[in-house]
This record gives structure tokens, sequence and C-alpha cells, in this order.
């Protein structure tokens, strides 16, 4: 019998659950949380967000002792350090969960080849390290809409590009995470659905941001919307203009992101896997007190 489109979907969504499950970063401990009360929700951090005049191992360390459970790390080019970093980050009981690469200095929508073949360049160099790193996801900006870079360009041409990646992503084990940024591309929920689906594959999945979504939108409807196709969750706050004021990036619980309802939405879509803070660094008793409201947000007590 001829698979139909439906067929071909129940089984990528399948394939999907079972590519992300190969590894959450906390070498099985992540899914083994018997508290049914508790979502199995982990909180990150990027590693950014840390000091950087501290050796690797007391950042971890310090992630650690603030009360995260892992750490978004950067891609590293020498994948025998990659390893060595993973496996310090793992010794000091914060592992890294997953690379961000970004893409914004080399857009795949660009239409200077020699600017796509860094981004590609840099793109296979991440897929590596994160495999090297025993992470499961390499988070990336797909493309940029500018005055000169329209924006059916910039999609079409950013999963061109995202397509030639594929192969390596499946060898690698690594989803290419696609997050949802002010690049003027991917506007809606429904579009986002739908640049994920046409791609087919497990390993292109959505690396959904909460606090992006709030100047144009609600994230809980994005959430619903976009189901099984999330990987990951950013987690960041943010206050819309105002007549008083305009728009600004807040503490988190301090902005107009409506954390109960998006609490609510993911555990409708029956999220599990990583939350990752994304503030502005700071010292311990800044780490913790974000640790601490992210817990607030796991555990409902909002």
């Amino acid at each position: 019998m001829e698979n139909t489109k439906d067929d071909r979907r129940d089984f990528l969504k399948a394939a999907g659950v079972m590519a992300t499950g190969i590894s959450l970063g906390l070498g099985g401990w992540a899914m083994t949380d018997k508290d049914t009360k508790r979502p199995r929700w982990y909180k990150a951090l990027k590693i950014g967000m840390l000091p950087g005049n501290l050796s690797l191992e007391k950042r971890c360390e310090l992630a650690k002792r603030c009360g995260f459970n892992g750490i978004d790390g950067s891609p590293v080019e020498d994948l025998v350090e990659a390893k060595e970093q993973a496996q310090v980050a793992r010794k000091a009981g914060c592992p890294f969960h997953g690379i961000v690469f970004g893409g914004w200095h080399a857009p795949l929508s660009d239409p200077d080849p020699s600017v796509v073949k860094k981004g590609m360049l840099g793109m296979e160099a991440a897929l590596r390290c994160a495999n090297a790193m025993e992470v499961d996801t390499v988070l990336l900006v797909p493309a940029v809409v500018t005055e000169t870079v329209g924006y059916e360009e910039a999609y079409r041409r950013s999963q061109e590009h995202i397509r030639s990646l594929l192969p390596l992503a499946e060898e690698m084990k690594v989803v290419i995470a696609v997050e949802n940024v002010w690049n003027r591309m991917l506007l809606g929920p429904f579009e986002y659905a739908q640049y994920i689906d046409e791609f087919e594959s497990p390993w292109v999945k959505a690396y959904f941001d909460v606090g992006n979504i709030i100047l144009q939108s609600f994230a809980q409807h994005w959430i619903r919307i976009l189901k099984h196709r999330i990987i990951k969750v950013d987690i960041k706050d943010f206050r819309r203009p105002t007549d008083k004021a305009g728009y600004q990036w807040t503490n988190l619980l301090e902005g107009d992101v409506n954390w109960p309802q998006v609490r609510e939405a993911l555990l409708e879509i029956g999220f599990e896997g990583w939350m990752t803070a994304e503030l502005g660094g700071g010292d311990e008793a800044y780490l913790k007190d974000i640790a601490s409201r992210m817990e607030k947000i796991v555990t409902g007590d909002l």
C-alpha cells in the first residue's frame, strides 16, 4: 500500500520522539524523575551567564550550586577539547545539554555565497562538537529578512541550506533546533510549524523562546500550535510598550509573559526536557535568584 502524507507525518513524529530521547544531556538521569507531581522540566542557563573569569570547572560548580541542572554551551572547534569540557561539566554535576550556534553573523539566507559558506561551515562544526560533547541540539537562527533579502528568499534559501545539513545531523544524532527570534521571519505559529514540517525530518525541531514572542503575541498560543515540534524552551521575560515607557527585557516573573498560562500549555502538549534561562550574567546571589524563579515556573508556585 502506498504511504499517505499523514502516514509519513505519523512516522516522522514517532521518529522525532525517539531522536529527541537519545540524550537530554543528563546521562539518563533526566527521565527517571518519579515525582509525578513535578513536570520533567530541567533548569539550565546559557554558558555566557556564568562569570568568564572562572575556570570551566568552577563555572559548572557554581551553576550546580545555584540550582541549575545543566548548561547550554558554545561551539568548541577542537573536538578533543569539546569532549574534555563535557567531561568537566558532567563531573561537576551540571552537564551541557546543547550548543548555541546562533547564526546572526552568517545567515543561511544571505545572497552572498561566502557568507552562507561561513554559516554552513560553522553549523557543520557545531554539529560535530555537539556529538563530541554528547548533547542533542544545536540552536540555529535560520535566516534574517532585510531590506535586500526578501521574506520568501530567506524562507526558501535557509530551508535549502538546512536540508543539506540533515545527513550530517542524522550521522551526529544531533537535532538542528530552529529558534524564533526578531529576524522578521516565522512571524506566526502556523508558519513556524509549517517551516519545521516541510523538512519532513526528525532532525529539525523548534527551540521555542518564550520571551521573544511577547512583543507581538502570546507564548501559550504558540506552544499549543507548535506542540511536539518543541524540543527545548528558552526562558526570559519581556514588558510590552506602554504610554509611559517603551519595551524592555525584565527579570523572570516581572514582565508580560503569562507564566501560569505558559506552564499550562507546556503541560498540555506533554513537553519534557530542558528550559534554559537566557538573561544577563551575574554573581552567585543573582544566579540563585534566577534558578529560584525558574523553580516557581516548574512547580507552578506562581
